[in-house]
């Protein structure tokens, strides 16, 4: 177990990274990968076994704790300064658009597709489909703008609390109050389809940002690893008692799977660093494995991927071993992409000035 003063969370300390989140993240970006690798590859008689059929349902997790996660980190990035929220607004905003562009990126059909469908509701129900980087995007860009606002502890408190119940419980008005609108805000909002629209996924974002906010009163370490622990057994216990309701606006759902979260971010926080440390890489270069692996799976641009070349044909050993590879694969290209990256900024020589020559009072004069 962590000691205490050790955290994986130490939320007092401002950084944009926490081992724990990173290895929260890792532990998603496997589960997302091999997800939709299986997904693509394995044949019907595999994918109807009992057990596959129970990954299913597990698998469910990954995209919750991806937002959960996000939420948690843009408040852990804080520290207890106060002022902070407002000096890191602009570079919060600036990589909320990142997602956004990146969201709608993967999703481009191609040119030929353009041309073939026009410009109607099929294609820009494919264009402005609105996945889990969109929803962060929107989510990390608001929570943004909340953070800077709210600079005292309990206001902060109270507005996170109000998005993190609020956007849930009020999902089945704003998919209604949305439904006159363009297919584009109704994407976002949320509609029958709509993948990982603002309602109720952004719940999760929010969700995590306040049980960040409020785990400043915990002590590092152990007490902060139980806490989330015992907070994630609570909202399992208590939705345990209520009507069960998985539908796409369902409160109960987004309850449900940030129990799950938490239950899993309180074992990372207490389980030996031996252990998850190396998922920290894995999370660190998380969104680009994101970007990276979707197009390979699914396809881009009229481009087939793997879903389209290979099929739902490959047992469960080949299907996995798919999977293994093409999370090494990218996790390879965004480390290049990273070293190339830094190599290629420039660095400010520090011997310059050492090359000067230093002026000599009464010196002789030629």
């Amino acid at each position: 177990m962590t000691r205490p003063g050790t955290s994986l969370f130490d939320l007092r300390t401002p950084s944009p990274r926490h081992p724990g989140l990173d290895a929260a993240r890792g532990l998603a970006v496997v589960a997302m990968v091999l997800g939709h690798t299986l997904d693509a590859l394995l044949s019907p008689e595999v994918r109807g076994h009992p057990w596959v059929q129970q990954y299913w349902t597990l698998r469910g997790i990954t995209a919750p704790l991806f937002l959960l996660v996000a939420g948690f980190a843009v408040v852990a990035a804080l520290g207890t300064s106060r002022e902070r929220a407002g000096q890191t607004l602009g570079r919060r905003l600036r990589r909320a658009l990142l997602l956004l562009f990146l969201g709608y990126f993967v999703h481009w059909p191609g040119w030929a597709t353009v041309h073939w469908l026009g410009w109607g509701e099929e294609l820009r129900e494919r264009l402005f489909s609105f996945d889990a980087l969109q929803c962060i995007g929107v989510s990390l860009g608001v929570g943004a703008v909340v953070l800077a606002l709210a600079r005292g502890t309990w206001t902060r408190a109270i507005a996170l609390a109000v998005l993190a119940v609020g956007i849930p419980l009020a999902s089945t008005w704003a998919w209604g109050t949305a439904a006159p609108g363009p297919l584009e805000l109704r994407q976002a909002v949320g509609m029958p389809g709509s993948r990982f629209p603002l309602f109720p996924w952004a719940g999760y974002f929010f969700a995590g940002a306040l049980i960040a906010h409020l785990s400043r009163a915990l002590r590092p370490g152990w007490p902060q690893g139980l806490a989330l622990g015992a907070l994630g057994a609570g909202l399992l216990g208590v939705t345990s008692r209520l009507t069960e309701d998985w539908s796409p606006t369902s409160a109960w759902l987004v309850a449900f799977r940030v129990g799950e979260g938490l239950l899993v971010l309180g074992a990372i926080s207490l389980l030996p660093q031996l252990l998850t440390r190396p998922l920290a890489p894995l999370g660190r270069a998380s969104l680009w494995l994101y970007v990276l692996h979707l197009p390979v799976v699914y396809g881009w641009a009229g481009t087939a991927g793997l879903a389209g070349r290979v099929g739902p044909t490959l047992g469960l050993p080949a299907a996995l071993l798919v999977g293994v590879t093409l999370l090494a694969v990218c996790y390879g290209i965004a480390w290049l992409g990273k070293r190339l990256g830094r190599s290629g900024r420039k660095t400010p020589d520090s011997s310059a000035w050492r090359a000067r020559p230093l002026p000599v009072e009464g010196g002789a004069r030629s």
